[in-house]
């Protein structure tokens, strides 16, 4: 066993525990906790934990190797480096500056919004775990502000709280305003408490024309860009800057797919490549 693993070991609490699991990623066999060269994936985004300082800290899954303060990071995503200089291990509501850790712990990373949720972390390799899903919502709203002069400060707000994971928001190509995707009521409530508390911008939702949205794709590139063209009024870009159908009901959506040969439509979106 690695000296790394052999170290956590020594730790009461890990000696009982079970070992790291190997993490799904598009090679032969995955990635092996007991791997050297350090790997991770971020699977959630929180803003404004301390909101006197607007800061975003990711939170890293550490799946092989082993991590040190100070390590320069490879993002696979964006294709660069990076340093990781003030890292956080969480102990309840308590944060420590973490020097080092190991496969299987859960690293904090401040950042400016560097990193999104999928996002793989290495030390060179242009490896992108799989695994991490993004669902279509279940409800999709206009966002209304009662104060229009706002504007800017609620695109960019709408824009964090989508990078963090609590609501999907999809841009419409055609200009109009922003819409925002849930799977519950729940969440649009959770939205707007905090818009109005870390952001002070009070809210409101309107009823959509649309009730549903499709990440779409084609073989070929050219009737992609030929679906777009024909409909124009119906497309969005998501957080990712990728494609969005967005169909007034099921009968709309399952019109366009037989009208449109070759045309798949996605309910889940899975980071499974770098996106350029």
């Amino acid at each position: 066993m690695p000296q790394a693993l052999e170290k956590c070991k020594s730790n009461l609490l890990a000696k009982w525990s079970k070992d790291p699991a190997s993490r799904p990623a598009p090679r032969e066999k995955g990635q092996k906790p007991e791997e050297q060269a350090f790997s991770g994936f971020v699977f959630k985004i929180h803003a404004n934990m301390n909101p006197k300082h607007r800061d975003r800290i990711a939170f890293v899954r550490l799946c092989s190797g082993r991590f040190t303060r100070g390590m320069r990071l490879w993002h696979v995503r964006a294709g660069r480096q990076f340093a990781v200089h003030t890292p956080v291990l969480f102990l309840a509501r308590e944060r420590e500056l973490a020097e080092e850790a190991y496969a299987g712990d859960i690293l904090g990373i401040p950042n400016h919004g560097l990193l999104r949720i999928g996002d793989t972390l290495t030390e060179g390799e242009d490896l992108t775990f799989v695994g991490v899903p993004s669902f279509a919502p279940e409800i999709v709203r206009r966002v209304r502000l009662t104060d229009a002069m706002k504007a800017k400060k609620l695109k960019e707000a709408l824009q964090q709280m989508s990078e963090e994971g609590v609501v999907q928001v999809f841009r419409p190509r055609d200009g109009s305003p922003a819409l925002v995707g849930v799977v519950g009521q729940l969440q649009l409530d959770v939205l707007k408490a905090r818009l109005d508390a870390e952001y002070g911008l009070p809210v409101d939702f309107d009823i959509s024309e649309f009730q549903l949205a499709r990440w779409f794709s084609f073989e070929e590139r050219k009737a992609i860009e030929a679906f777009i063209a024909a409909n124009s009024s119906s497309i969005a870009d998501d957080v990712d800057g990728d494609p969005v159908f967005l169909a007034k009901n099921q009968f709309y959506l399952d019109y366009a797919r037989e009208r449109n040969e070759g045309i798949a439509f996605a309910s889940v979106k899975d980071v499974k490549k770098a996106r350029k």
